[in-house]
């Protein structure tokens, strides 16, 4: 019998890690629940864990640049993504009423996914949590009245909530990508999406150059994103993931921009998985 994988999540049981973690890897996998995204690398770091789901960005948040540096600093190679669609729902005890509700309380990143909503309640305070299903468990197990929870439909059943207000995202079709990451480098078959990382010249015309090498290519720049390099004023490490459907071709544009770049590493190949086409 297969060993049965042990995931690093952000979160406990029924948050949208935990929902990333089964629709990729299935029913049948362990899991360690972590309260910080760094906290999951360390469990992979201490072989606690074989593989970590991780949220790399949000269509309504945008993406969550402090997971960028953490692939950096621990280097573990990327093999897989999901898409994962978010549908958000304002959670309460049974029985409970609008009018006692004096604290909304969920994760930074689901709170302003649905600010739209949330701007329009009168006298409510707004509570930011280390995650959403943790918020939906805290109501259930102090018995909270006054407390309502932005979280999914997973923590309202798990942990015996009613859906106060369904859908109260702002946009109706939100996803978050989640990156799937390995302890040790995998075989993946048929690849066809790369994250990779660089840096080039201060100079003009230096990232044109590597992204006129992409086109060049025809390699799809599907992502990029910038970020400071600590205590190195005026450069910047910029995350790109590519697509191609001719993989001589991406191999071919990579020995091209190694003459245009420094600092360049190939985090991970993988096949894409983006279920939003």
């Amino acid at each position: 019998m297969a060993k049965r994988p042990t995931i690093a999540i952000q979160g406990i049981r029924a948050s949208f890690h935990d929902e990333a973690a089964r629709a990729y890897f299935g029913e049948n996998i362990n899991t360690v629940e972590c309260m910080t995204f760094k906290r999951m690398f360390e469990e992979m770091k201490h072989e606690k864990a074989d593989y970590i789901v991780m949220a790399i960005e949000n269509s309504i948040a945008g993406s969550l640049l402090p997971n960028y540096s953490l692939l950096q600093d621990y280097n573990f190679p990327i093999i897989g993504e999901i898409f994962l669609p978010i549908q958000l729902h304002l959670l309460a005890l049974p029985g409970v009423r609008f009018e006692e509700v004096k604290f909304v309380q969920s994760h930074p990143i689901a709170i302003r996914q649905c600010e739209e909503f949330l701007q329009d309640l009168q006298g409510i305070t707004i509570l930011e949590k280390s995650d959403t299903a943790a918020c939906a468990k805290e109501i259930q197990d102090l018995q909270l009245k006054d407390t309502v929870a932005i979280a999914n439909l997973t923590a309202a059943k798990a942990y015996g909530l009613e859906v106060m207000e369904r859908r109260i995202e702002s946009n109706k079709k939100n996803y978050t990508r989640f990156l799937v990451i390995a302890r040790e480098y995998e075989d993946v078959k048929n690849t066809d999406k790369a994250s990779i990382c660089f840096r080039v010249n201060n100079k003009p015309g230096s990232l044109a150059k590597v992204l006129t090498t992409f086109a060049q290519y025809k390699i799809n720049l599907s992502k990029i994103q910038s970020m400071p390099v600590l205590g190195k004023p005026n450069e910047y490490n910029f995350y790109c993931d590519l697509e191609w459907t001719e993989p001589e071709a991406y191999e071919l544009s990579l020995r091209k921009i190694l003459k245009l770049t420094h600092n360049l590493s190939v985090m991970g190949e993988y096949r894409s998985n983006d279920s939003r086409k």
